[in-house]
Protein backbone atom coordinates (compact mmCIF):
# COMPACT_ATOMS: atom_id res chain seq x y z
CA UNK A 1 0.00 0.00 0.00
CA UNK A 2 1.36 3.42 -0.97
CA UNK A 3 2.05 5.82 1.90
CA UNK A 4 -0.60 8.23 0.64
CA UNK A 5 -3.45 5.72 0.47
CA UNK A 6 -4.43 5.55 4.17
CA UNK A 7 -4.30 9.35 4.51
CA UNK A 8 -6.50 9.81 1.44
CA UNK A 9 -8.89 7.20 2.86
CA UNK A 10 -9.08 9.19 6.09
CA UNK A 11 -9.56 12.42 4.13
CA UNK A 12 -12.42 10.84 2.21
CA UNK A 13 -14.05 9.62 5.43
CA UNK A 14 -13.65 13.01 7.10
CA UNK A 15 -15.13 14.77 4.07
CA UNK A 16 -18.05 12.36 3.93
CA UNK A 17 -18.78 12.94 7.62
CA UNK A 18 -18.94 16.69 7.08
CA UNK A 19 -21.01 16.18 3.92
CA UNK A 20 -23.55 14.25 5.99
CA UNK A 21 -23.84 17.24 8.34
CA UNK A 22 -24.52 19.83 5.64
CA UNK A 23 -26.48 17.84 3.05
CA UNK A 24 -29.83 17.97 4.94
CA UNK A 25 -29.61 21.72 5.68
CA UNK A 26 -32.12 24.19 4.31
CA UNK A 27 -30.92 27.14 2.26
CA UNK A 28 -31.45 29.33 5.30
CA UNK A 29 -29.31 27.10 7.49
CA UNK A 30 -26.40 27.36 5.05
CA UNK A 31 -26.32 31.05 5.95
CA UNK A 32 -26.08 30.38 9.69
CA UNK A 33 -23.03 31.95 11.36
CA UNK A 34 -20.22 29.73 12.62
CA UNK A 35 -17.79 30.51 15.46
CA UNK A 36 -15.30 31.83 12.86
CA UNK A 37 -16.09 35.54 12.73
CA UNK A 38 -17.88 36.56 9.54
CA UNK A 39 -18.09 33.03 8.17
CA UNK A 40 -21.35 31.16 7.62
CA UNK A 41 -21.63 27.44 7.00
CA UNK A 42 -21.56 28.26 3.29
CA UNK A 43 -18.25 30.11 3.80
CA UNK A 44 -16.77 27.03 5.49
CA UNK A 45 -17.70 24.71 2.62
CA UNK A 46 -16.74 27.38 0.09
CA UNK A 47 -13.30 27.60 1.65
CA UNK A 48 -12.83 23.84 1.48
CA UNK A 49 -13.92 23.86 -2.16
CA UNK A 50 -11.58 26.77 -2.95
CA UNK A 51 -8.61 25.05 -1.35
CA UNK A 52 -9.44 21.69 -2.93
CA UNK A 53 -9.52 23.39 -6.34
CA UNK A 54 -6.10 24.92 -5.79
CA UNK A 55 -4.70 21.65 -4.48
CA UNK A 56 -5.96 19.86 -7.58
CA UNK A 57 -4.43 22.55 -9.78
CA UNK A 58 -1.09 22.16 -7.98
CA UNK A 59 -1.12 18.48 -9.00
CA UNK A 60 -2.47 18.76 -12.54
CA UNK A 61 -1.18 22.11 -13.83
CA UNK A 62 1.79 23.64 -12.02
CA UNK A 63 1.93 26.63 -14.40
CA UNK A 64 -1.71 27.50 -13.66
CA UNK A 65 -1.01 27.12 -9.94
CA UNK A 66 1.93 29.53 -10.24
CA UNK A 67 -0.43 32.07 -11.84
CA UNK A 68 -2.96 31.60 -9.04
CA UNK A 69 -0.21 31.99 -6.46
CA UNK A 70 0.92 35.25 -8.04
CA UNK A 71 -2.62 36.60 -7.88
CA UNK A 72 -2.98 35.54 -4.25
CA UNK A 73 0.29 37.18 -3.25
CA UNK A 74 -0.97 40.54 -4.51
CA UNK A 75 -3.51 40.40 -1.68
CA UNK A 76 -1.87 38.14 0.91
CA UNK A 77 -4.00 39.11 3.92
CA UNK A 78 -7.43 38.74 2.32
CA UNK A 79 -7.29 36.30 -0.58
CA UNK A 80 -8.46 33.33 1.53
CA UNK A 81 -11.48 35.21 2.88
CA UNK A 82 -12.33 36.54 -0.58
CA UNK A 83 -12.24 33.06 -2.07
CA UNK A 84 -14.58 31.72 0.60
CA UNK A 85 -16.92 34.69 0.27
CA UNK A 86 -17.20 34.33 -3.50
CA UNK A 87 -18.08 30.65 -3.36
CA UNK A 88 -20.45 31.15 -0.42
CA UNK A 89 -22.70 33.11 -2.81
CA UNK A 90 -23.44 29.99 -4.85
CA UNK A 91 -26.80 28.28 -4.30
CA UNK A 92 -26.21 25.66 -1.58
CA UNK A 93 -27.04 22.72 -3.84
CA UNK A 94 -24.56 23.94 -6.45
CA UNK A 95 -21.87 24.60 -3.83
CA UNK A 96 -22.28 21.13 -2.33
CA UNK A 97 -22.25 19.40 -5.72
CA UNK A 98 -19.11 21.28 -6.76
CA UNK A 99 -17.34 20.41 -3.50
CA UNK A 100 -18.26 16.75 -3.92
CA UNK A 101 -16.97 16.49 -7.47
CA UNK A 102 -13.84 18.55 -6.83
CA UNK A 103 -12.78 16.68 -3.72
CA UNK A 104 -13.34 13.33 -5.47
CA UNK A 105 -11.05 14.41 -8.32
CA UNK A 106 -8.49 15.71 -5.82
CA UNK A 107 -8.45 12.47 -3.84
CA UNK A 108 -7.96 10.46 -7.04
CA UNK A 109 -5.20 12.81 -8.20
CA UNK A 110 -3.39 12.55 -4.87
CA UNK A 111 -3.26 8.78 -5.23
CA UNK A 112 -1.70 9.17 -8.66
CA UNK A 113 1.18 11.48 -7.70
CA UNK A 114 4.51 9.84 -8.48
CA UNK A 115 6.64 8.87 -5.51
CA UNK A 116 9.21 11.54 -4.75
CA UNK A 117 7.36 14.34 -6.56
CA UNK A 118 7.02 17.58 -4.64
CA UNK A 119 3.88 19.64 -5.20
CA UNK A 120 3.97 23.46 -5.24
CA UNK A 121 2.06 25.28 -2.51
CA UNK A 122 1.94 28.62 -0.68
CA UNK A 123 4.81 27.50 1.52
CA UNK A 124 7.52 24.95 0.74
CA UNK A 125 6.70 22.28 -1.86
CA UNK A 126 5.19 19.17 -0.31
CA UNK A 127 4.66 15.49 -1.00
CA UNK A 128 1.25 14.07 -1.87
CA UNK A 129 1.09 12.55 1.61
CA UNK A 130 1.75 15.93 3.21
CA UNK A 131 -0.88 17.60 1.03
CA UNK A 132 -3.43 14.92 1.91
CA UNK A 133 -2.62 15.38 5.61
CA UNK A 134 -3.05 19.15 5.31
CA UNK A 135 -6.40 18.66 3.58
CA UNK A 136 -7.46 16.24 6.34
CA UNK A 137 -6.52 18.79 9.00
CA UNK A 138 -8.43 21.60 7.26
CA UNK A 139 -11.49 19.45 6.60
CA UNK A 140 -11.59 18.36 10.24
CA UNK A 141 -11.09 21.91 11.56
CA UNK A 142 -13.66 23.57 9.31
CA UNK A 143 -15.98 20.64 9.92
CA UNK A 144 -15.70 21.46 13.61
CA UNK A 145 -16.78 25.03 12.86
CA UNK A 146 -19.85 23.67 11.10
CA UNK A 147 -20.60 21.16 13.86
CA UNK A 148 -20.32 23.86 16.51
CA UNK A 149 -22.69 26.10 14.55
CA UNK A 150 -25.22 23.25 14.44
CA UNK A 151 -24.73 22.24 18.06
CA UNK A 152 -23.40 18.82 17.05
CA UNK A 153 -20.81 16.98 19.15
CA UNK A 154 -18.59 14.89 16.88
CA UNK A 155 -17.12 11.59 18.04
CA UNK A 156 -13.29 11.68 17.87
CA UNK A 157 -11.71 9.03 15.67
CA UNK A 158 -8.29 7.58 14.93
CA UNK A 159 -8.11 10.03 12.01
CA UNK A 160 -6.92 12.56 14.57
CA UNK A 161 -3.52 10.89 14.65
CA UNK A 162 -2.46 12.46 11.36
CA UNK A 163 -3.67 15.88 12.52
CA UNK A 164 -1.78 15.53 15.80
CA UNK A 165 1.30 14.43 13.85
CA UNK A 166 1.04 17.55 11.70
CA UNK A 167 0.70 19.63 14.87
CA UNK A 168 3.91 18.15 16.24
CA UNK A 169 5.76 18.53 12.94
CA UNK A 170 4.86 22.23 12.71
CA UNK A 171 6.38 23.16 16.09
CA UNK A 172 9.30 25.05 14.57
CA UNK A 173 7.04 26.77 12.05
CA UNK A 174 4.87 28.11 14.88
CA UNK A 175 7.92 29.67 16.52
CA UNK A 176 9.19 31.06 13.21
CA UNK A 177 5.95 32.83 12.24
CA UNK A 178 6.08 34.57 15.62
CA UNK A 179 9.65 35.69 14.92
CA UNK A 180 10.95 33.39 17.64
CA UNK A 181 13.92 31.03 17.44
CA UNK A 182 12.69 27.44 17.61
CA UNK A 183 14.10 25.42 20.52
CA UNK A 184 17.12 23.36 19.53
CA UNK A 185 16.05 20.23 21.40
CA UNK A 186 13.12 18.01 20.41
CA UNK A 187 10.11 17.79 22.70
CA UNK A 188 8.33 14.66 23.86
CA UNK A 189 4.62 14.70 23.07
CA UNK A 190 2.41 12.01 24.58
CA UNK A 191 -1.32 12.03 23.86
CA UNK A 192 -4.23 9.84 24.91
CA UNK A 193 -5.84 8.52 21.75
CA UNK A 194 -9.60 8.20 21.20
CA UNK A 195 -10.74 4.81 22.37
CA UNK A 196 -7.61 4.15 24.41
CA UNK A 197 -3.91 3.86 23.76
CA UNK A 198 -1.18 6.48 23.53
CA UNK A 199 0.31 8.37 20.59
CA UNK A 200 3.83 9.64 21.20
CA UNK A 201 6.51 11.64 19.42
CA UNK A 202 10.04 12.61 20.38
CA UNK A 203 12.53 11.19 22.89
CA UNK A 204 10.97 9.95 26.10
CA UNK A 205 13.76 11.58 28.15
CA UNK A 206 13.26 15.06 26.67
CA UNK A 207 13.20 17.86 29.23
CA UNK A 208 10.39 19.68 27.42
CA UNK A 209 7.17 17.65 27.30
CA UNK A 210 3.52 17.96 26.31
CA UNK A 211 0.88 15.55 27.56
CA UNK A 212 -2.89 15.30 27.40
CA UNK A 213 -5.82 14.46 25.16
CA UNK A 214 -5.19 13.89 21.45
CA UNK A 215 -8.50 15.51 20.52
CA UNK A 216 -7.73 18.54 22.67
CA UNK A 217 -4.24 18.82 21.16
CA UNK A 218 -5.87 18.89 17.72
CA UNK A 219 -8.29 21.58 18.95
CA UNK A 220 -5.24 23.56 20.03
CA UNK A 221 -3.04 23.29 16.95
CA UNK A 222 -5.97 24.19 14.68
CA UNK A 223 -6.79 27.07 17.06
CA UNK A 224 -10.37 25.96 17.58
CA UNK A 225 -10.32 26.01 21.39
CA UNK A 226 -8.44 28.08 23.98
CA UNK A 227 -5.54 26.43 25.78
CA UNK A 228 -7.10 27.10 29.18
CA UNK A 229 -10.14 25.01 28.24
CA UNK A 230 -8.16 21.96 27.13
CA UNK A 231 -6.61 18.86 28.63
CA UNK A 232 -3.16 19.66 27.24
CA UNK A 233 -0.33 20.32 29.68
CA UNK A 234 3.20 21.64 29.10
CA UNK A 235 6.15 20.54 31.20
CA UNK A 236 8.88 23.14 30.70
CA UNK A 237 8.97 26.81 29.68
CA UNK A 238 9.67 26.15 26.00
CA UNK A 239 6.86 23.63 25.81
CA UNK A 240 4.50 26.13 27.44
CA UNK A 241 5.47 28.81 24.95
CA UNK A 242 4.81 26.43 22.08
CA UNK A 243 1.31 25.63 23.31
CA UNK A 244 0.57 29.35 23.43
CA UNK A 245 1.42 29.84 19.74
CA UNK A 246 0.91 26.39 18.16
CA UNK A 247 -0.65 26.29 14.70
CA UNK A 248 -0.72 23.43 12.22
CA UNK A 249 -1.90 25.55 9.30
CA UNK A 250 0.10 27.71 6.91
CA UNK A 251 0.00 31.48 6.92
CA UNK A 252 0.66 34.24 9.41
CA UNK A 253 -0.27 33.91 13.09
CA UNK A 254 -3.86 34.79 13.82
CA UNK A 255 -6.26 35.15 16.69
CA UNK A 256 -7.60 31.66 16.16
CA UNK A 257 -11.22 30.95 15.48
Amino acid sequence: MAETEPIVADLTAESDELDALVAPLTNGQWGAPTPAAGWSIAHQIGHLLWTDRLSLTAITDEAAFADALAVAMRNPTEFVDEGAAELAQLPPAELLADWRSTRARLHEALLGVAEGRKLPWFGPPMSATSMATARLMETWAHGLDVADALGVKRVPTARLRSIAHLGVRTRDFAFAVHNLTPPAEPFHVELHAPGGGVWAWGPVNAEQRVTGSAEDFCFLVTQRRALGDLDVVAHGDDAQRWLEIAQAFAGPPGRGR
